[in-house]
């Protein structure tokens, strides 16, 4: 198909479209010249597809169409049943459907850890090459206790939110990459590692593992989450199935945009617990308790709620109506 005769025989209705969708009031005769010009463009759209694909067209045509779709719909708006659906259906039913990709990622990074840490505990002159033997006493006697109560709980809660939302977006906004999702990864998996295997050494393992499972069972698991939903948007282009390379990352993009949604409530949860449980006076084994429990809470929101709105056919894309439209195509 010749594209420069498609755009010059076409330009002026397309053109139509774009300010009928953007005038403010339409008679009877303009609302029928929207809907008929719609599927015109709606078919142009479909013949680009299948025959041309030019990545700028289809994004031009797409938005004009998006524009007309939603003039001759009206305006939506947010609602408390839309918030209620999203994290009743949409966000453990992306969660669910994605689960072997966190759920790996979640165990190979635990037990990366675990090695290294377990490396670096029978290898202590490693200590030598990374901090000072005063830097390492002032970290396992002083620094690593009072990080956690240092700050009033409120403001230190804000900045462990922000901090923890802002590495699992780093997993997802980078995860069409690949490589800086591990890299992400590996940076806190180690930073974990170098602190337990010092307070290991130490004879402080009793103060690391009371501080840091209360908020770290829950926030961790958020992070893996956020990197494997990464991961599988790489994944998306690497081996997109049936579907064309730009529909899979469209679909799973749009799937992680909204895992990154619920993900921010998830690390506020951990945030809090992180500012009001971890430095409690609370016996050890109640601080330990909640974490555990926080744990298991999300595990079953995944696995009851998720798998419940899987089966009903619940993806986590985001509504139909909210897609481009697109004709079927032969390929």
């Amino acid at each position: 198909m010749d594209l420069d005769a498609l755009v010059s025989r076409r330009q002026g209705g397309w053109q139509r479209l774009s300010d009928l969708s953007r005038q403010r009031r339409l008679d009877g005769e303009q609302a029928d010249e929207l809907l008929d010009g719609y599927q015109r463009v709606a078919t142009d759209l479909s013949m680009v597809r299948s025959t041309a694909p030019d990545p700028s067209l289809v994004t031009h045509l797409s938005t004009i169409l998006a524009g007309a779709r939603q003039r001759s719909a009206g305006a939506r708006s947010m609602s408390w049943a839309g918030v209620g659906r999203f994290f009743v259906e949409d966000f453990p039913a992306a969660l669910y459907r994605l689960r072997w990709w966190w759920g790996l990622t979640a165990i190979i990074s635990v037990l990366v850890g675990l090695a290294l840490g377990s490396w670096l505990y029978y290898h202590p002159v490693v200590e030598n090459t990374l901090l000072s033997p005063v830097e390492v006493q002032q970290l396992v006697d002083v620094q690593f206790e009072s990080y956690y109560s240092e700050h009033a709980a409120s403001s230190f809660a804000t900045q462990v939110w922000v901090n923890n939302a802002w590495v699992a977006a780093q997993c997802i906004a980078l995860g069409v990459l690949g490589l800086p999702v591990v890299y992400v990864l590996w940076q806190n998996v180690s930073n974990v590692a170098v602190i337990g295997s010092l307070m290991h050494q130490h004879g402080r393992a009793d103060v690391f593992w009371g501080l840091i499972t209360p908020h770290g069972l829950l926030e961790l698991t958020a992070v893996f989450v956020a990197a494997g939903v990464g991961l599988r948007l790489f994944w998306a282009w690497v081996d997109p199935g049936p579907q064309t390379r730009l529909a899979s990352l469209g679909r799973e993009g749009r799937t992680a945009a909204g895992v990154a949604l619920g993900l921010v409530v998830v690390l506020l949860v951990s945030g809090l617990i992180e500012a009001f449980v971890t430095p409690s006076p609370l016996p050890t084994w109640a601080r330990v308790g909640i974490g555990v429990l926080a744990l298991l809470l999300f595990l079953a929101y995944v696995f009851t709620l998720g798998r419940a709105a899987v089966r009903r056919g619940v993806s986590g894309d985001v509504d139909e109506s909210f897609v481009a439209a697109s004709a079927p195509t032969a390929g």
